[in-house]
């Protein structure tokens, strides 16, 4: 397909992680397409993650499930009316919620590419779209970029970003200086939005033990919800000289990016950081349970993973106990020979 797009809609309408994911999407289109404006539709709660994201030229948020059905109404029909008036030539989807197919055919771009979802196989849906792209590719990164094959272009891109601002880290080195931590620092982020994605508290104490034994300080980071924050002070008060618990559920998206970027190492579970740290390109240990660790795994070489199923055979996700922590089978102290073959013995000092 041989056109020069000057106006470009991208949709995605999932978490905070899977907006880090579509980034290679964004910078494929903008390195094909220099001079073209490249808007974003996402969910409201998950602009924070790519806010600062210099390729794109506008965020238009979606209302969320917990919204209100008249707010989403209103909020769906500002979106159509806005959408519209920026006159896009090529709208690219890589979401699979219903409501897309009707703004899509409110929206007037000559060009509308929609991964080819195999529980969307209506009438509807498949003509609310000029080409269905079908999916190539194991992990999400290589899913999501299957979508502009029919544009034929000539140049990809294949690595996630995490842009921020000088004054994020300029907060945060402020913020670490008070902690009385210096520059060779681990941040660990061991909290998940459900149970079944987290590790358990006494053996992520174990890790930071040995971490800061060995002469790396640990900084603890969360969300600002009260059992993220209790899980950290719990990990906290089982660790033999307490890690820096001050910055958990303080740091905005842009500041935890610059955060985890300047530290020696990162550690967490499936979840948002870990894909943060991939794009940073900090080294990663990460932790996966009954998920799909090929499809999720953070987007980098630089990585140790560790998934529950290679100590243990995981349940298929249609008989998923979403409260077991099916990580637990994860020794600590395979977790800590990670840590040494990443940061080796010296290093800190």
């Amino acid at each position: 397909m041989e056109k020069k797009f000057t106006r470009i809609l991208v949709i995605k309408m999932r978490f905070h992680g899977d907006m880090l994911l579509t980034t290679p999407v964004i910078s494929t289109l903008k390195r094909n397409y220099p001079d073209a404006k490249i808007d974003m539709l996402l969910y409201q709660d998950t602009i924070p993650i790519i806010s600062e994201n210099p390729e794109i030229n506008a965020l238009y948020g979606i209302s969320n499930k917990g919204t209100a059905a008249t707010a989403k109404i209103a909020n769906f029909y500002g979106l159509v009316k806005t959408l519209r008036a920026n006159q896009y030539d090529l709208i690219v989807n890589l979401t699979d919620q219903w409501m897309i197919a009707v703004l899509v055919r409110l929206l007037n771009a000559k060009v509308k590419i929609s991964q080819d979802f195999a529980h969307r196989q209506s009438a509807f849906w498949k003509k609310s779209f000029t080409h269905l792209a079908p999916f190539q590719g194991e992990h999400c990164v290589l899913r999501n970029l299957s979508a502009l094959a029919p544009l034929g272009l000539t140049q990809t891109c294949l690595e996630t970003s995490m842009p921020y601002a000088p004054e994020h880290w300029e907060r945060m080195r402020q913020q670490l200086d008070a902690f009385g931590v210096g520059d060779n620092y681990v941040v660990i982020q061991p909290t998940a939005r459900q149970p079944f994605k987290c590790w358990d508290n006494d053996k992520f104490a174990q890790v930071i033990d040995s971490l800061q034994q060995r002469g790396y300080q640990v900084v603890l980071t969360s969300g600002p919800g009260v059992e993220d924050l209790a899980c950290v002070e719990d990990i906290a008060m089982q660790c033999k000289s307490r890690p820096v618990t001050g910055l958990a559920g303080k740091t905005r998206f842009p500041e935890l990016g610059a955060l985890i970027d300047h530290a020696v190492l990162f550690i967490g579970v499936d979840s948002a950081p870990g894909h943060i740290a991939a794009a940073v390109k900090t080294p990663v240990i990460c932790l996966f349970g009954a998920t799909d660790h090929v499809f999720w795994r953070p987007w980098t070489e630089d990585i140790i993973q560790f998934w529950a199923g290679n100590y243990q055979a995981m349940p298929p996700r249609s008989q998923l106990d979403r409260n077991k922590k099916y990580m637990s089978v994860i020794p600590a102290a395979d977790v800590i020979a990670a840590t040494e073959k990443m940061l080796p013995s010296g290093e800190a000092l």
